[in-house]
């Protein structure tokens, strides 16, 4: 009986160690997915328009985790011609490019100017404007395209495209989006001034750290001029630098604005 009543224990030890055991699965690498391996919750909603870029497909990114801004757009062209992007680039003024103060770098946006339904796609490779309520300035080409050239400015709204893979499942083509930056993170900063004497902004600076808050002097040699950029500290994500937008306006800065490094 004994013997029965060991068997028996033994069993039922093996039966609820195996039902205690989880399957792990290997997590997928980092980086470019492959078609095979396409997210599942980052499906190309059907009714977006596609673009066509240099053979790849381009579609408006999701609200949830896209990014859309309407303001003024400017241009900027020969002054800057042949000069250093904030990327690294050298900035051609015929080029399909845009600046913006905080998209990553490379970032392809969908400009329409809303006053007269025109739109392009366009690459971020640099920073700017450096002007409040500007939010982008265009490669001289894009004015041209864009019909902003003779009025200088124009109001516009951009939208963030994701790069976007078919493939087949089954009978059905399946469309997904592939890995994309993320618009809402990065080294964010708030210029709260820009001089053209040094001894100006070292004394902003001084009298912002003295006040608690980290800033920093940045150089910028425009051609015609060299212009010292006061920046404050204002975090890692995009929603904590325009808390720190605000606080630097109300406390009498009024043009301060974010930008990214």
């Amino acid at each position: 009986m004994k013997k029965y009543i060991y068997l028996f224990a033994v069993f039922i030890f093996l039966f609820c160690g195996c039902a205690g055991q989880k399957t792990v699965s290997t997590p997928p690498k980092r980086g470019i997915t492959s078609a095979k391996k396409i997210p599942s919750k980052a499906r190309v909603p059907g009714t977006q328009r596609p673009y066509k870029i240099k053979g790849k497909t381009y579609y408006p990114l999701p609200s949830s985790h896209g990014f859309q801004e309407t303001g003024l757009a400017s241009w900027y062209g020969r002054p800057f011609h042949g000069r250093k992007t904030s990327n690294g680039e050298t900035y051609n003024m015929y080029d399909r490019s845009v600046a913006h103060k905080t998209l990553p770098m490379n970032t392809m946006l969908l400009v329409k100017n809303l006053e007269n339904n025109r739109e392009m796609v366009l690459r971020v490779n640099d920073r700017g404007p450096f002007v409040k309520g500007r939010i982008i300035d265009l490669s001289y080409r894009a004015a041209q395209k864009l019909d902003v050239v003779k009025t200088g400015t124009a109001r516009v709204r951009i939208t963030a495209l994701g790069e976007a893979m078919t493939y087949q499942q089954g009978n059905k083509k399946i469309e997904r989006f592939l890995p994309h930056a993320d618009f809402q993170s990065g080294n964010f900063y708030i210029q709260i001034g820009s001089f053209t004497v040094v001894a100006n902004a070292d004394g902003l600076q001084k009298k912002i750290m003295n006040s608690g808050r980290k800033c920093v002097v940045q150089r910028y040699d425009r051609g015609d001029a060299v212009f010292y950029r006061v920046q404050v500290w204002g975090g890692t994500t995009l929603s904590a630098a325009h808390q720190m937008e605000k606080i630097m306006v109300d406390g009498g800065y009024p043009d301060g604005f974010v930008v990214a490094r």
